[in-house]
């Protein structure tokens, strides 16, 4: 898989995980961008939560293919 693949299939999964827990506007909003101005309390607080859900759908993921579902 190439890297160009890669980050669009990364940027997807952002995207369903920041869906489900009704953050897509503020990926939408600050997604690709420079965030050295923006306090690590503050991304942390927004962005945090979707980084969560991210990896627990890569390891319900990696799960169900090691169960076969």
């Amino acid at each position: 898989m190439k890297n160009k693949e890669r980050s669009e299939k990364l940027k997807q999964l952002k995207m369903e995980a920041a869906a489900e827990i009704g953050m897509s506007q503020f990926v939408k909003e600050n997604n690709d961008h420079y965030k050295g101005d923006i306090p690590s309390r503050i991304n942390g607080r927004e962005g945090g939560p979707i980084g969560g859900q991210m990896v627990k759908k890569m390891i319900r993921a990696e799960e169900d293919k090691l169960t076969g579902i």
